[in-house]
């Protein structure tokens, strides 16, 4: 398992803990931490998610609400709602990583994690937010105009 699939892996972990047990992120870090070892790059990904996450919170939580029609963000479940948190924060802000390694990442962890439908759900609501934000990968796009 590579650093930053580690990483987003851990950042679930606690994301689904701070909703839980309702403690801050940097409470949540510190505990997690205590419990679990991981490599450098992994531990400084997943924290900074987690960070990035909880103070950017009411911003991802509207976009996803936005994208993901029919559905209310409150009723999806913990950890297609967290894997979304995670994703959507990679796309706002983590320029170095492809769109569509972020989202195909969130859809594997989806399938190991969530329900039988997460995966498929996962991926369409970030679909959506990617394009909503513009989000493209130009690579991608180049190679389908080919």
């Amino acid at each position: 398992m590579g650093a930053r699939t580690a990483g987003r892996q851990a950042a679930l972990q606690m994301l689904f803990g701070v909703e839980v047990t309702a403690v801050d992120s940097a409470t949540a870090i510190r505990a997690f931490w205590r419990e679990f070892e991981a490599d450098p790059e992994g531990r400084d990904y997943a924290d900074a998610a987690v960070r990035g996450v909880t103070a950017d919170l009411e911003r991802i939580d509207e976009l996803i609400r936005k994208a993901s029609t029919n559905w209310r963000l409150e009723r999806m479940a913990r950890v297609d709602r967290n894997l979304l948190r995670i994703a959507t924060w990679e796309i706002l802000t983590q320029t170095d990583v492809p769109r569509a390694v972020i989202i195909d990442e969130a859809v594997e962890l989806a399938k190991r994690f969530g329900g039988e439908e997460s995966g498929a759900f996962v991926n369409g609501v970030l679909d959506r937010i990617a394009e909503e934000s513009g989000r493209i990968d130009l690579d991608r796009d180049d190679a389908e105009r080919g």
